[in-house]
């Protein structure tokens, strides 16, 4: 169960709790964290020194920075001062992370001290000592159990002539307090995220950031931190939480460094906060490839996603068509650079509307777009209806693949086409694109969508080739009666796509969704069977097309709601659903895990589960090996599932993972032999 929906309810649980226990019956019971109250270095009446309540917690017990994150409670302090004296607000050092059930603790884990500025009396006797006492109370944590504490603290504090080197120790603690900028952050805060813009020299080394906001509840502790880097200015991308407040006037924070314990705090306001930047390697993205190996590596992803059954009949059908009789040279070409056209254009507006979605703070991935139940219908209407015309149901001009002689309708269909082939070809991720799409979502605008305009260019390399050198043209057949059996058994891939998407629909909407999106695709084939009629008998059929067009977006627009998708999951393994909860846990025990991210409208997922994972010898190797299976469904949106997905570097499904009993982990291959599942157990 993923604990994070209840993260306000345990916070405010444990605050209830805390109010219960802190009484005279556990005061009694010696404190797992002890303090201290020591007065710093004597000043002058009127002046200012400084208190430090030092917090010393045994091993495995941990207290809490001011805000604590999804658990426990920061200190709370009541004061008794001497007339005229006043402390200041308590300064806090850097604190750490501490992920427990997939709820994020700032903590600190080791001795740590909280600095107060005290100002001394104007009236005050030099040479005196002034009595000052604190009510302290906090909670002592481990990761199993917590315990409010308290003490009531005192010391005197010394009036007089600052003495040499009577401030070494509070020194030290001011190292570990985070350096205050010198200028201010800006902010800008959506229902999705808070981005921010921290001025930090480009020389500044950040080899584990992470950002701790001052304000609760204003973001989601446990998601991960996007940093990217543009000249002098640090870039963070953080998802609000689920209760998050509406707005905010400013955000205070500290910006912690490195592993060990350096940091800034800043202060942001609303202001410009720019897009793109150079993503951090060693943050919470991985380091990337080479910007030229990513280009190379999408243009081959998108050259094998020309042998998916939806892709292979269009691409089939174009190629033929430069056969026709007739065709130039010319021609040939130019409708080459239309096709291709189309489907570089298909392919940079989905990356396009995928990088604006992920910038306003969505956790989308590649092949969001069947995600959508409303696209899913779509995609099988059109498909239907592709598998309808390349059966010669009817003569309507699916994109490009009939229509007349003239140039221009050549070079509209081509394009046309190409946008249809790009649309339908993307959903699953391959070998080698899956690295270049990954990187996408983490590079900056400009470069990103180069690698989409490559995956483009990969899925139109076939039909480019065709088009521009005339000895693979003069290999196809010469036009003929054959064509037209050829197109009919164009007619089984697609065919065969349409099914799919008629289970995907059924899986992404529920059975009441799927029956009425199948009477739906029915009456649009009576209706298609009925313009084919006209059309034979050489009547124009042109208005009920468009009358067919409205009925289909009519579909579209009164569809209900699609049912939530089921629980439970059909394995022979014992497979669990998978959460952040859920790894933490089962990595924490000492077990091997196995983590693959699958999706219904993903074909390689589907492949590989029926070859590797779904196996009699895979479950006799994870049941002897003790090996915890989990499993991340994407067919529906799941921010989770999302935000895992763009940790490990990758756009999409398929994904899957392998952590050893040491904690190390591997990202496994994409696509999986029968054996590397059963070997992996065995190592």
């Amino acid at each position: 169960m993923d604990l994070r929906c209840y993260r306000p309810f345990m916070a405010l649980l444990c605050q209830l709790l805390a109010l219960i226990l802190w009484s005279p019956a556990a005061l009694a019971v010696p404190n797992h964290i002890a303090a201290e109250l020591i007065a710093g270095p004597a000043a002058e009446p009127g002046g200012e020194t400084t208190l430090a309540i030092r917090m010393t917690p045994e091993k495995g017990w941990h207290g809490y920075w001011v805000n604590p994150g999804d658990a426990g409670l920061g200190m709370q302090l009541d004061w008794t001062l001497p007339k005229g004296a006043k402390v200041g607000e308590p300064a806090y050092p850097v604190p750490q992370t501490l992920l427990v059930q997939g709820l994020m603790n700032h903590v600190y884990e080791s001795e740590y001290a909280v600095l107060v500025p005290f100002t001394m009396p104007a009236d005050v006797n030099p040479e005196s000592r002034l009595p000052v006492r604190v009510k302290a109370q906090w909670l002592a944590c481990t990761e199993e159990i917590c315990v409010p504490e308290s003490a009531d603290l005192a010391v005197e504090v010394p009036v007089g002539a600052p003495q040499p080197g009577a401030a070494a120790k509070f020194d030290a603690w001011r190292q570990r307090l985070p350096a205050p900028l010198d200028a201010p952050a800006a902010m800008a805060l959506s229902d999705k995220a808070l981005r921010l813009a921290i001025p930090l020299p480009a020389s500044v080394e950040l080899s584990a950031p992470h950002v701790f906001i001052r304000e609760d509840k204003v973001v989601d502790y446990a998601a991960p931190q996007m940093f990217t880097r543009k000249g002098d200015t640090l870039l963070v991308t953080i998802p609000r939480a689920k209760f998050a407040p509406r707005g905010a006037d400013s955000i205070e924070g500290v910006l912690k460094l490195d592993g060990q314990g350096n940091g800034v705090s800043f202060a942001a306001r609303p202001g410009d906060v720019p897009a793109g930047g150079v993503p951090l390697a060693g943050a919470e993205t991985p380091e990337l490839p080479a910007l030229p190996w990513l280009l190379l590596a999408a243009l081959a992803g998108g050259l094998l996603l020309n042998v998916m059954p939806c892709v292979f009949p269009i691409l089939s059908l174009k190629a033929l068509s430069l056969a026709r009789a007739g065709e130039s040279e010319a021609h040939a070409r130019i409708e080459g650079l239309a096709y291709t056209a189309g489907v570089i254009a298909a392919c940079l507006a989905l990356g396009g509307v995928l990088l604006a979605l992920r910038a306003g703070g969505e956790q989308v991935g590649w092949a969001f777009q069947l995600q959508e139940p409303l696209v899913v219908v779509a995609l099988f209407l059109l498909a239907s209806a592709i598998t309808a015309n390349l059966l010669g149901l009817f003569e309507f001009t699916v994109p490009g693949f009939v229509g007349n002689s003239s140039p221009r309708s050549y070079t509209q269909g081509a394009f046309a086409t190409g946008l249809l082939a790009a649309f339908v070809a993307t959903p699953c991720t391959g070998p080698f694109m899956a690295s270049a799409m990954g990187a996408a979502l983490l590079l900056p605008v400009l470069p990103a969508l180069t690698l989409f305009a490559a995956l483009g260019l990969g899925i139109a390399l076939p039909f480019l080739a065709v088009a521009f050198v005339p000895a693979l043209r003069t290999r196809l057949p010469r036009p003929g009666a054959w064509m037209v059996r050829f197109r009919h058994w164009m007619a089984v891939p697609m065919g065969l796509t349409a099914l799919a998407l008629a289970w995907l629909v059924w899986k992404v909407g529920g059975p009441t969704f799927g029956l009425l999106t199948l009477i739906a695709v029915l009456l649009l084939i009576a209706v298609l069977g009925w313009l084919g009629l006209r059309q034979r008998k050489g009547k124009s059929a042109r208005r009920q097309a468009w009358i067919a067009i409205a009925g289909c977006a009519a579909v579209l627009l009164t569809l209900p709601q699609p049912a939530p998708p089921a629980a439970g999951i059909e394995s022979i393994l014992d497979t669990k659903p998978f959460s952040e909860a859920a790894l933490a846990k089962a990595r924490a025990e000492g077990k091997p895990v196995f983590v693959y991210m699958t999706a219904d409208w993903c074909l390689t997922c589907k492949v590989n589960e029926e070859v590797a994972i779904e196996r009699a010898d895979t479950k006799t190797a994870f049941d002897k090996a003790g090996v915890v299976v989990l499993r991340g469904d994407w067919t529906r949106r799941d921010p989770e599932i999302t935000r895992y997905l763009t940790a490990q570097g990758a756009a999409g499904v398929p994904l899957y993972m392998w952590y050893a009993k040491d904690g190390s982990a591997e990202k496994l291959p994409q696509v999986l032999t029968p054996a590397l599942l059963a070997e992996k157990a065995a190592q």
